[in-house]
């Protein structure tokens, strides 16, 4: 009789080191699951060309402001949280000085993206758009012939980067 209460012993904790083996295997794969869908959601968006399908290393850029002229318009794009006018930005504004020479007023727009307080939004996009008046003003412009306008919020079709930006516009 001893020799079956042992022989059911030992099967009893094998059974239970087996159980308790499974509900860690289990508990570690869903813990492991979370941790790597968090890990994803927050990781930063990736190019939609991948390096290994163009034989190019991806190369991550830290967000800088840039200043771009689309037909006629100059526009002014900030990095997060930050009012510095770009590289550039006189040539940019070379064809505005000349119009404002010329009898028009240079029209600066402020705009921001929804995120955050839009409070604090709004004064950011105004210190911009002083940013680039002080720009222009600096490139000899007299301060009468620059109208600031309200700052703006944007959606920017979903790009947060394109709506924080001040545009430059000639008016008669």
């Amino acid at each position: 009789m001893s020799f079956n209460s042992s022989d059911d012993d030992s099967q009893q904790r094998f059974a239970l080191g087996f159980l308790f083996a499974l509900i860690a295997l289990v508990v570690s794969t869903v813990v492991g699951t979370v941790v790597y869908k968090r890990g994803i959601a927050h990781a930063p968006k990736a190019e939609a060309v991948s390096a290994a399908s163009t034989n190019v290393p991806v190369v991550v850029q830290e967000e800088v402001a840039r200043v771009i002229v689309e037909d006629g318009v100059v526009k002014f794009y900030f990095a997060t949280g930050m009012a510095e006018v770009a590289d550039g930005a006189n040539e940019a504004l070379a064809d505005v000085v000349k119009g404002v020479q010329q009898g028009k007023r240079a029209v600066i727009s402020g705009f921001h993206d929804a995120t955050g307080s839009a409070e604090v939004n709004a004064e950011l996009a105004k210190k911009r758009a002083q940013a680039v008046q002080a720009a222009l003003i600096g490139l000899g412009v007299a301060e009468d012939k620059v109208e600031l306008k309200k700052p703006e919020q944007t959606q920017a079709d979903g790009n947060n980067a394109a709506a924080r930006r001040v545009e430059v516009i000639l008016a008669d």
